[in-house]
């Protein structure tokens, strides 16, 4: 129901200060849980998105590697067919030497045979050489596709996470939120306003802290004897002079 200014400034005059600074102690509270849920389903998606990349990037480095694979066999099988091919052509070459009808036929045969021989011996460098670099891919193959089985496992374990957390998350924080919503009606307009721009410009979201070892909670800085006499009877508001949070006593 809609609530005007005067009948909010009419209620929360009722609130003394000490039970305005636990209620502002108790809004940090519900709005730090509320921030460090958001913080953590803010963080799970990019991850999730991070090790989707990741593993899209193993599979497309398995498609080359695969690529780089049947080339490897190509070239070996044409090798070896072009190594075939020169044996025969040698053997068909010595039977012409055994009827031929002079020396230069006979010597430019034997060119032909040198030739052939040249080629077989350049095709199994070139076998060997392909057959290395083979080995070593389906290593590496073997390796990238052990690497994607692994990701994926860990990808869906992260998904699932996420799911849950946002699942638990939602519900949690509407919770909160409505917590969150029944303090802020009992604290007047004004002091309201100056609690969410304080948490608004503080790094950490923190509006309201306990000293602590003599000390702002918040900034750290030190708080004088007297100041910390003043907070403890919780009778006014105190602001760290240093960082601006709404200081409150330990015992809060």
């Amino acid at each position: 129901m809609y609530e005007d200014s005067y009948t909010r400034m009419a209620r929360t005059k009722e609130l003394t200060i000490e039970e305005r600074l636990k209620a502002l102690y108790d809004l940090q509270q519900i709005n730090s849980k509320i921030d460090n849920l958001r913080t953590l389903a803010g963080e799970l998606p990019q991850e999730v998105k991070d090790m989707a990349d990741e593993v899209e990037g193993l599979k497309t480095r398995l498609v080359n590697i695969e690529n780089e694979i049947k080339e490897c066999e190509t070239q070996i099988s044409d090798h070896r067919v072009r190594t075939e091919n020169a044996s025969a052509s040698i053997s068909r070459y010595r039977e012409q030497q055994n009827s031929v009808r002079n020396n230069r036929e006979f010597d430019n045969l034997n060119k032909e045979i040198e030739y052939q021989e040249l080629e077989i011996e350049a095709s199994q460098r070139k076998i060997k050489h392909f057959t290395a670099e083979l080995e070593s891919l389906l290593q590496e193959k073997a390796k990238t596709t052990k690497e994607i089985e692994e990701r994926t496992v860990d990808l869906n374990q992260k998904r699932s996470e996420l799911d849950q957390i946002l699942a638990e998350t939602k519900n949690e924080t509407e919770a909160l939120m409505i917590k969150a919503s029944d303090l802020e009606r009992k604290i007047d307009e004004r002091t309201l306003m100056a609690f969410k721009r304080i948490r608004k410009n503080a790094r950490n979201g923190l509006a309201v802290v306990k000293i602590e070892r003599d000390s702002c909670g918040g900034c750290h800085a030190k708080i004088p004897a007297q100041q910390q006499l003043d907070i403890r009877t919780r009778k006014r508001l105190i602001v760290c002079e240093f960082c601006g949070r709404i200081l409150v006593d330990p015992d809060m």
